[in-house]
């Protein structure tokens, strides 16, 4: 939890943090959580990145290195969230950007708190079922290219869906999330993050829900589950080169295919055992089960 102060001490926003593994529910929860009226979950944040690329320049401007205010600096780091959300009217707001679990510390040092970090996860099988079924709803039309695709030709790599996975994996964005939440867990920092898995959260949304408030440790909120909008849409096809890439029903329901019917034999055979966060018992994690 990361509460900040107005410079007259009182209290003006609670941040939490959202992080995870794409294709995993990520958009449903903040949708859910955004029929909380205390509640702002937005989409993706460009939070972090700000944070990181201040902090860099910082670390490298020769001015700040011949005469350093590192006290000030951090607090025009830190305020940089705080500014970012100055027109949401809400106490309670969550920041979504996966790489918070890749620096954690930039929010007990520059926010001077204890992170609080929802992860929503899901089988890695499924979640390249999503992005494959996903880019054949969106094929190359000649109006933008999907940002998988672009990442193979500048790679000189060949297009096909065995190539789009091992992208995604490897040095793409199911990878780097999935390697900085590993290596948390490995450190023994499980107490701040929160793993929401997406079947879970499909089949027994309530519960799942009640326990997200009890790791926030905010009051529970009774939410409609019938009755889901995606208040923050995002410019899919124009960033992302995908249409629908953060589209969610209006109910909670499972659409997706069987990976076994969409993925390559290898992609799945690669795939098998990797949820490695359901190998640590749920007295060191909080998971919802």
């Amino acid at each position: 939890m990361t509460t900040i102060l107005n410079q007259n001490g009182s209290t003006k926003k609670t941040f939490y943090f959202m992080a995870g593994l794409p294709r995993s529910g990520s958009t449903l929860l903040s949708s859910i959580l955004n029929q909380n009226p205390r509640i702002h979950s937005g989409p993706s944040s460009p939070v972090h990145g700000l944070m990181l690329n201040l902090d860099t320049h910082i670390r490298t401007d020769e001015l700040f290195l011949a005469f350093p205010k590192p006290t000030e600096a951090n607090k025009i780091i830190g305020s940089i969230i705080d500014n970012f959300y100055s027109d949401v009217d809400k106490p309670i707001v969550i920041d979504k950007n996966r790489a918070w679990v890749n620096r954690p510390h930039y929010i007990t040092g520059y926010l001077n708190t204890t992170p609080k970090i929802i992860c929503p996860v899901r089988n890695i099988d499924e979640i390249l079922t999503s992005f494959i079924t996903m880019y054949r709803r969106n094929p190359f039309n000649g109006e933008k290219i999907n940002f998988i695709d672009k990442t193979l030709i500048q790679a000189n790599i060949e297009l096909n869906d065995t190539e789009r996975c091992r992208a995604l994996v490897g040095p793409g964005i199911i990878g780097q999330s999935y390697d900085a939440m590993k290596q948390l867990l490995v450190d023994g920092k499980s107490d701040m993050l929160h793993f929401v898995e997406y079947n879970d959260l499909i089949r027994t949304p309530k519960e799942v829900m009640r326990k997200l408030y009890q790791f926030l440790g905010e009051k529970y909120y009774d939410h409609d589950f019938n009755n889901i909008v995606n208040i923050h849409p995002e410019r899919d096809m124009e960033v992302y080169g995908f249409a629908d890439m953060h589209q969610v029903r209006p109910d909670i329901s499972r659409l997706s295919p069987d990976p076994h019917d969409i993925l390559p034999a290898g992609v799945i055979k690669s795939c098998v055992d990797a949820e490695f966060w359901r190998d640590f018992s749920t007295s060191n994690t909080n998971t919802t089960t």
